[in-house]
């Protein structure tokens, strides 16, 4: 994979786009994530010191920068959430749940 390539990509216009940077997606994320994510970050730093391999970082950042742009309209956030809480337990979501619930139930 073109990991330096992707690299360079940087996005020059929106920005969550590919190569988007850490900051960017951090305050794209809903705040009850941004924990989870600075865990992650720095877990992905720490582990590509040590390795001199920048796969899991970009990896991480990746995943996250997904996820911040699903998170962009939290109403379909949550309505995404939602149907797939329903999809794997085979019951219907209180509209009223709290999304932590709900997330669980979708495993995100």
């Amino acid at each position: 994979m073109g990991w330096y390539r992707w690299v360079e990509r940087a996005a020059s216009g929106h920005p969550l786009g590919p190569g988007a940077s850490p900051g960017n997606i951090r305050t794209a994320l809903l705040p009850e994530d941004r924990a989870r994510f600075d865990a992650a970050y720095e877990l992905a730093l720490t582990r590509t010191r040590e390795s001199l391999d920048l796969t899991e970082l970009l990896r991480t950042l990746e995943h996250w920068r997904r996820t911040a742009l699903v998170q962009r309209d939290p109403e379909e956030f949550r309505r995404v959430v939602r149907r797939a809480a329903e999809l794997l337990t085979g019951q219907a979501s209180q509209v009223d749940e709290p999304l932590a619930v709900t997330r669980a139930k979708a495993g995100m």
